[in-house]
């Protein structure tokens, strides 16, 4: 692209990340701005509440403009992003939300015809303890191979698989 200032470069994320590490202090803005609102999205999908993710998101972009140092360059800069993010809202719904046991007497869905599929869904998958939340949203609904879901979570393969296999049967008693 040009402009009346010259040419206009398009720094890819890796390079962004690099120059936030060297010193320049508008890179780390520009990266954030391509990711906010993808990240923001998964923040608000993952915690269920707005004001936990607009925390969530403070505390991952904190942690990613201070350990911008130590990204290792195997992933790609928005996964390294999604992990951070992921791990913020996982570690802000252990402060705020112990879990609680399932018990019979509880309803999760009125069998009505309008209640709608999505809402009894949601409702369900909230009350999933948050690793397996997490687990089933990446695999599920966010369509990451066990792989991926574990590099971005943070935890071994076997370690996905079994939480999402614990979370699908729980969903499915709940769904039942």
């Amino acid at each position: 692209m040009l402009s009346f200032l010259g040419p206009t470069v398009v720094r890819s994320d890796a390079d962004l990340l690099a120059a936030h590490v060297a010193g320049d202090r508008y890179a780390f803005e520009e990266l954030i701005g391509r990711h906010e609102r993808r990240l923001y999205r998964l923040a608000r999908r993952t915690t269920r509440n707005p004001e936990d993710a607009a925390d969530a998101m403070q505390d991952a972009m904190l942690a990613a403009h201070r350990g911008a140092a130590s990204f290792r360059h195997d992933a790609a800069v928005g996964s390294w992003l999604h992990r951070i993010v992921i791990n913020a809202c996982l570690d802000r719904l252990r402060r705020t939300q112990p879990t609680t046991p399932l018990s019979d007497d509880t309803a999760v869905a009125d069998r009505t015809s309008q209640v709608d599929t999505v809402l009894v869904v949601r409702r369900a998958l909230m009350r999933l303890p948050a690793e397996q939340r997490a687990a089933v949203l990446a695999v599920d609904m966010h369509g990451y191979s066990v792989a991926d879901a574990a590099a971005l979570l943070g935890v071994a393969e076997g370690t996905v698989k079994s939480r999402c296999a614990r979370g699908r049967a729980r969903l499915a008693g709940l769904l039942a």
